[in-house]
């Protein structure tokens, strides 16, 4: 759970960067436009995979790595579009190239928790 309010904070603070105000009034609508994103991220991360490809991009948003995602991926069964076992590349192409049956916002998710991945897992 902390993984995922962790990325909700990622995604948003990218979305709506620390904005200046001049009244409580404009400091109250930035607040509240967050709290928005924030419920439409937290309705993202609470449905429940549609695909394998979900699956997978769910499993690297938790991790935030591509290596414990492949080794689920495998655990699973599943095979890489060439047919072999999955690859760490094969996720990383998975997020960057997207596919049909991800949602674009679950994909969003990933790709701004990959680009500003460590090797501790996901973080704000």
């Amino acid at each position: 759970m902390y993984a995922i309010i962790q990325v909700l904070f990622l995604v948003n603070l990218e979305k709506y960067p620390m904005k200046s105000y001049s009244t409580i009034e404009q400091r109250i609508d930035i607040l509240q436009s967050r709290i928005e994103a924030y419920k439409e991220e937290i309705a993202v991360l609470q449905a429940e995979p549609k695909s394998n490809n979900e699956r997978i991009i769910f499993k690297f948003i938790e991790t935030g790595s591509t290596g414990k995602t492949k080794d689920f991926v495998r655990e699973l069964g599943i095979k890489s579009p060439r047919d072999s076992l999955y690859s760490s590349g094969d996720v990383t192409k998975l997020i960057k190239d997207g596919a049909d049956d991800i949602t674009p916002a679950l994909l969003e998710i990933a790709r701004t928790l990959a680009s500003a991945r460590n090797k501790n897992g996901p973080s704000c």
